[in-house]
């Protein structure tokens, strides 16, 4: 029984990765993972002053910022436009004729959406940061594992509303559209509790924030905010 319920979930997922990524989609995005990562780490900037903990959380960010932009973008466009088509051009109806219980369907296609892009993202990033600081990495894992969540938690809550959005109003443009917005609007309420945080001598507002963003959170207990 096993058997038979885990091929139709094997079929659906494979024709859910050809249609979120088709040659040489994959490819490029793996490339500019790659090339951000590699391009914007900087071992050098890290404080002579700072602890070892501190300096691998100062080199994971480093090497976050582009890729994670990249990251954004294909999880956007594979939840809204991916799962928006299905649903606007009815194919979802086919997708619905697999005997798989909707959970099951769901599960395929987010794996195929996120889970594909997420594995290349840190397989690509944790192989480099081993390359580029052996010494510095293996020993502090954790602090790697913490940081990549705390830089990914924003971007895959955007992708969790972009998926309700989608699945609400049925039109994956908008829902792209949604995400952008708040990802603006967040970045821009970043800046003004930044602000108000130097000018009150105060965390409040980036406590608040870090409600929606935690690694403002990682950001201020590695004196990321220090004036």
């Amino acid at each position: 029984m096993n058997k038979t319920k885990g091929k139709p979930f094997l079929e659906l997922f494979a024709s859910s990765l050809q249609e979120d990524y088709r040659v040489p989609l994959l490819e490029f995005f793996a490339f500019l993972y790659a090339l951000g990562t590699f391009a914007f780490a900087n071992i050098d900037s890290i404080m002579p002053t700072a602890s070892e903990e501190q300096s691998v959380y100062m080199l994971v960010t480093s090497i976050t910022s582009f890729p994670i932009l990249i990251f954004m973008i294909l999880v956007f466009k594979n939840v809204a436009y991916g799962l928006g088509n299905d649903i606007e051009k009815g194919t979802i109806q086919t997708i619905f004729s697999y005997p798989l219980k909707r959970r099951a369907i769901l599960t395929a296609k987010l794996l195929s959406a996120i889970g594909v892009a997420l594995l290349v993202l840190l397989g690509i990033q944790i192989f480099a940061l081993i390359i580029l600081a052996p010494d510095m990495i293996l020993p502090y894992m954790g602090t790697v594992v913490l940081t990549y969540a705390a830089n990914l938690s924003f971007p895959l809550l955007l992708a969790s509303i972009i998926l309700f959005a989608t699945l609400l109003i049925r039109k994956g443009g908008l829902g792209i559209v949604l995400g952008i917005v708040i990802y603006f609007a967040i970045s821009i309420l970043q800046s003004i509790a930044l602000f108000i945080s130097m000018a009150t001598r105060s965390a409040l507002s980036l406590q608040m924030l870090a409600g929606f963003n935690p690694s403002i959170a990682l950001q201020y207990h590695y004196g990321a905010f220090a004036a």
